[in-house]
């Protein structure tokens, strides 16, 4: 074969490859970003006039670090296993400037999710900001392993809230552990939390979580964070950060406090998910964890009856700061 002849048949070769990969790229795109009830020119719409920034509004919270020109910037990306480590952490601006002025949601400026990634630790804490723009807290790192902290926060001059991801390791001994069953029924510091209603992709769903302790149904939980309970739900694998929200609020002359807790849930693709319901109760902050799978799965699951297997021991409160009574509730 002739120089010529070489030359025409790689840049047809090259052609060939480059054609295959629009035609991959068209058919796959991020996970969850459509639910089955929308139309089928929804997305093309996006992909004809659509740009980065658009396609990464669609995402679910905390897969990025960077979004809307925020960046969740941590001043150490690695750290040794203690019960008291401490995380410094800036979130930088369009100007690449720390941010020092928040809109403040659900009682706080910003809040700090903290997950071990094999979803078996969990952590929710309210940093303390100083004027330079740097926010700081410990965190009980006692367990070795893959972090991933989620900062939840409103910027003063944005109207959105934004959810940005970042990982942290933790150098030890790491023991990965598998993620529990499903369950209807949560078991901790001798309070039962059962939960009813169903997760189905792209569609909100309304799940209620009832509190009891000795088989009697808690009917005076108190405020946190603006409401009753606080839940964060976070997609399996790819530890996807949902907003989750609380119907009600403590001060609108409805709201029951307990046993009865109900938030609206959207999940954007069938699997598993890992909720975490904090609830406050005789001056402490406690965390119920469930399993829950949104679509079809061959995943066993335990009777509504039985509690869950043993979760980890929660903190009853943020190492930052005393609880008191202020909040959120948000979930995102």
């Amino acid at each position: 074969m002739n120089t010529p002849t070489r030359v025409a048949a790689f840049v047809g070769g090259l052609a060939a490859v480059f054609a295959a990969a629009i035609g991959i790229g068209t058919l796959t795109g991020p996970v969850g970003t459509t639910s089955a009830d929308e139309p089928a020119g929804h997305n093309a719409g996006h992909a004809d006039t659509g740009t980065t920034e658009q396609a990464t509004e669609d995402l679910p919270g905390g897969l990025m670090v960077s979004q809307g020109g925020y960046t969740f910037d941590l001043a150490h990306r690695e750290l040794s296993a203690t019960a008291k480590a401490p995380v410094h952490f800036q979130i930088l601006g369009p100007d690449n400037q720390p941010v020092t002025r928040y809109t403040t949601a659900h009682g706080k400026d910003l809040h700090l999710i903290v997950v071990r990634r094999d979803l078996a630790d969990f952590q929710h804490v309210h940093p303390q900001l100083d004027a330079a723009g740097t926010w700081s807290v410990p965190l009980d790192l006692s367990n070795a392993g893959a972090y991933r902290l989620f900062a939840d926060f409103t910027p003063a001059d944005r109207d959105d809230n934004l959810t940005l991801g970042a990982d942290l390791s933790v150098a030890g001994d790491f023991q990965p552990q598998p993620l529990p069953t499903t369950s209807r029924t949560a078991e901790v510091d001798g309070y039962t939390v059962t939960l009813d209603g169903a997760l189905e992709p792209g569609r909100e769903a309304e799940l209620t979580l009832s509190v009891s302790k000795d088989g009697q149904p808690v009917t005076d939980l108190q405020p946190y964070l603006e409401a009753y309970g606080h839940l964060v739900a976070l997609r399996d694998r790819d530890l996807a950060y949902l907003h989750v929200h609380p119907a009600g609020t403590p001060s609108d002359g409805q709201t029951q406090p307990g046993p009865a807790i109900t938030f609206y849930a959207t999940v954007p693709s069938a699997g598993d998910y890992r909720l975490f319901l904090d609830f406050r109760h005789r001056d402490e902050v406690r965390t119920a964890a469930f399993t829950v799978t949104a679509g079809p799965t061959d995943r066993p699951s335990e009777p509504a009856a039985s509690a869950s297997p043993a979760q980890p021991a929660e903190p009853s409160a943020s190492p930052a700061e005393p609880e008191d009574g202020h909040g959120d509730g948000h979930g995102g």
